[in-house]
């Protein structure tokens, strides 16, 4: 019914925020991704664009809103899943960018997502098992580069040094720090892997 609303930043919450259309107020529940993203109203210049699912059940009627298509389309695929409705897919927006739930479920991390509120490990292994190709069809640098083996910005070189220096990369654009990361792949022969299991080891490291 709705693509995206455009309007002013006036009001927030701790799950939802508001913004004024032409004198009315459009109530839209957020996750903590795209709240960060909007900052405070008083911060707001402008307008604001949030990209929307509309949804529909028996208990009332919901608006979602989403910085990114990018956000609104894994929300999608997330309420798609078994057993994953709309407050658990946020909860895991709200722990996750698109990109590092991407990674995490080529890494077959279900221990990272379970730690999303009110999803649990079952829940967590069909997210692995029922989206793990379909991230592949998302327009994400950092989920393409997790199913092709390279990492964003680089060529796929064919040295270990160079294929280190493409997960280190990848890792820091999500938004490990480079210290943490190296000292995680220090742990492992990084000579014998390729650029995808670099990152799936250090993603499972940084989820003890």
């Amino acid at each position: 019914m709705f693509y995206h609303i455009a309007g002013e930043y006036v009001h927030a919450e701790e799950s939802f925020v508001v913004l004024d259309c032409g004198g009315v107020g459009y109530k839209l529940t957020v996750s903590r991704t795209t709240a960060a993203a909007l900052g405070h109203p008083s911060t707001a210049m402008g307008k604001v664009k949030l990209y929307t699912d509309l949804q529909v059940r028996e208990d009332g009627v919901e608006l979602f809103g989403f910085y990114t298509e990018e956000e609104l389309d894994t929300f999608r695929m997330l309420i798609a899943v078994s057993g994953v409705g709309p407050k658990a897919a946020l909860a895991i927006l709200s722990l996750f960018t698109p990109d590092r739930l991407a990674l995490a479920v080529a890494a077959e991390d279900t221990k990272a997502i379970a730690r999303a509120n009110g999803v649990g490990p079952k829940t967590a292994a069909r997210v692995v098992l029922e989206l793990r190709d379909k991230f592949k069809g998302l327009p994400s640098s950092v989920g393409s580069a997790v199913h092709s083996g390279t990492a964003p910005g680089f060529g796929g070189a064919s040295t270990s040094g160079g294929k280190l220096s493409e997960a280190v990369e990848a890792l820091t654009v999500l938004g490990y720090n480079r210290t943490e990361v190296m000292a995680a792949l220090q742990k492992v022969d990084t000579a014998t892997m390729t650029v995808e299991q670099m990152i799936t080891t250090a993603l499972k490291y940084f989820a003890k």
